[in-house]
């Protein structure tokens, strides 16, 4: 899993975000500074305060243009192989492979939630992330149920379910050395999507 969003920056703008992100990973948001991001972009810090008034608003126009790329890969029309489509999101998340750009991404995500406790343009944020990657699988479910592959269900509340259940694991994940749980709970989603979604529980 990789996340190349910031692989080819077009303009200024793009360049300071894709310094930011790098410096996010590299140093988490307690540790990032303007000075820090200046010298991964090998430009002046004055530059940077030109285009954005200070690190919040910095690192959320960093979190915007993420959201806005990853709107356009979980895109919810022309969804042709739903059942395939549900496979990449929950590999994409619970994989048993994670590299190290996947994994700084994840840590600095989570890292960043936490300042929306206690702030509201964080959390702002979050809570249209969140509402974002929920809708993209309820679009998955709802293709699914139309074309046969899935049986009938309640996409908003089966989608919900996942996406917690991606959250929680993923959050442990990120801040614990310990791993071995990660099967089991895949197992079990998979035995929820099989009652709920695809209709081959044995159990009923």
């Amino acid at each position: 899993m990789t996340v190349d969003v910031f692989d080819d920056p077009t303009d200024t703008r793009e360049e300071i975000l894709a310094a930011t992100y790098r410096c996010l990973r590299e140093h988490g948001y307690a540790d990032l500074t303007i000075e820090k991001i200046g010298t991964e972009l090998e430009r002046s810090p004055s530059l940077i305060y030109h285009h954005y008034e200070d690190k919040d608003a910095l690192v959320l126009a960093c979190l915007e243009y993420l959201l806005e790329y990853f709107e356009g890969e979980l895109g919810q029309e022309g969804i042709e192989d739903p059942p395939a489509r549900l496979e990449e999101l929950l590999e994409w998340w619970l994989g048993a492979e994670v590299d190290d750009e996947w994994a700084g991404f994840v840590t600095a995500m989570f890292e960043l939630r936490t300042q929306a406790i206690h702030d509201a343009a964080y959390r702002e944020h979050f809570t249209r992330s969140d509402r974002l990657f929920q809708a993209s699988i309820e679009a998955v479910l709802r293709a699914g149920v139309e074309s046969g592959d899935f049986r009938e269900c309640d996409p908003a509340a089966v989608a919900a379910t996942v996406q917690a259940t991606i959250l929680g694991s993923v959050l442990r994940r990120s801040s614990t050395d310990d791993d071995a749980w990660l099967d089991a709970v895949r197992d079990e989603l998979q035995i929820y999507l099989d009652s709920r979604v695809y209709g081959t529980s044995t159990s009923e």
